[in-house]
């Protein structure tokens, strides 16, 4: 997991008020929702060993324009940011592809354990921050010290991935390749799958609720019930123990309830914790729906993901559709809270995440089990499910009903 800049102390450094420094930290999830259409391409063509790596290098790179800008040129420092955030949308396809395919090798859910990694790499990088801060490293060196980590480390850790095999010929030997139909090029069908923009939306209000208890948690219990940061920053570790917690167990309940049965379980989880957390008398209620809201709001993304992946042919388009809608969660979710509270109350205004909590239980059908789809027959078979005859016959909606 890339780890993050020391904000506070960029923030001191280029004087910048909170307005500005969250405009500034915007351009990174700007560059991120932007590449992502695009990502499930370049996945497919590089595959995710080579794609790991040739991110990992490019990582590095924004780390070290980080690194540099915070000493030399505020500029330099949001190019950085943005093509840090590029790069880590590439990452997060590649990487759940592979995942996906760690899966099918060992035919059990895996997927929320390798998303408890992500949630202990933001832990362990938020710890070191902390200690780097109380020893008064200097901030360039420890961003810089982290970038050659990262295009170090990285590239051998990919050499224990899966092995990728060749693709297969679309034509005999010697025979002329057939043309490939246009709906089943990459980056175009997976947007036009009902299945898959399902899955989409639901990986969109579980980050929404995620991104929701990450930006809010820790002010809404010192506004709410007048405590101390101290304890408001209490509630936030709560949180974030809780998320991690809930995608450490998460494969565990997949594997007894299936996928449908694990979102619909993790979607009641977020509502109930949601609204005790929003509407509960005293602290101890507070931190009773931070529990409930994290350990349910884990489970959405990776279990989408995994839902996105099950037809290995496409997987890294279907992936980049659904990260590229799920994202949308966590870059507008907290703004619009933001601005609800400005029209009631902080905590009055987290209630829209028990709303599209309970909205996405009647969608958690579509995330079953996708036929496999041989992939000497993939190209000819998109086009017929794309058709306006088979949607007529197969609508939508049919992806959802309970």
């Amino acid at each position: 997991m890339p780890a993050r800049a020391p904000v506070p102390a960029i923030s001191a450094r280029l004087e910048l008020d909170p307005a500005s420094m969250g405009l500034m930290l915007l351009m990174m999830a700007v560059g991120g929702v932007a590449v992502l259409p695009l990502a499930g391409a370049a996945v497919t063509r590089l595959g995710p060993r080579r794609a790991v790596t040739v991110v990992a290098v490019l990582v590095a790179v924004a780390l070290g324009a980080l690194a540099l800008g915070y000493v030399l040129w505020a500029p330099l420092l949001v190019g950085g940011l943005v093509l840090l955030g590029t790069a880590t949308g590439f990452w997060d396809v590649a990487v759940t592809v592979h995942a996906a395919a760690v899966e099918r090798r060992l035919g059990r859910s895996l997927m929320p354990r390798f998303f408890a990694g992500f949630s202990l790499g933001t832990v362990a990088g938020a710890c070191l921050g902390v200690v780097m801060s109380a020893w008064r490293f200097p901030v360039s060196l420890h961003i810089g010290g982290i970038a050659v980590l990262i295009a170090l480390v990285t590239p051998a850790a990919t050499r224990r991935f899966l092995s990728e095999p060749e693709p297969e010929p679309a034509h005999a030997p010697g025979e002329s390749p057939a043309p490939q139909p246009t709906a089943g090029r990459p980056g175009l069908s997976p947007w036009r799958d009902p299945r898959t923009v399902v899955i989409g939306l639901i990986a969109l209000t579980f980050a929404m609720a995620e991104g929701a208890g990450s930006n809010w948690i820790s002010l809404t219990v010192i506004d709410r019930h007048h405590t101390s940061p101290t304890v408001g920053t209490l509630a936030y570790a709560t949180f974030l123990s809780s998320v991690t917690l809930g995608r450490s167990l998460g494969s565990v309940i997949v594997d007894r309830v299936g996928r449908p049965g694990a979102l619909r379980a993790a979607a009641v989880a977020t509502v109930i914790g949601v609204v005790l957390f929003a509407l509960g008398p005293s602290p101890w209620t507070a931190f009773s729906g931070v529990l409930l809201w994290g350990t349910g709001a884990a489970l959405g993304f990776p279990i989408a993901l995994s839902a996105g992946a099950d037809e290995p042919v496409h997987a890294a388009d279907r992936v980049g559709v659904i990260t590229s809608i799920g994202y949308c969660g966590f870059v507008g979710g907290p703004p619009l809270i933001g601005f609800l509270a400005g029209q009631i109350a902080l905590a009055p205004a987290l209630l829209v995440v028990a709303v599209f909590m309970a909205g996405s239980v009647p969608l958690a059908r579509a995330a079953r089990p996708a036929p496999l789809i041989p992939r000497a027959a993939a190209d000819s078979a998109i086009p017929v499910a794309l058709s306006p005859e088979h949607i007529k016959e197969n609508p939508p909606w049919q992806a959802i009903r309970p």
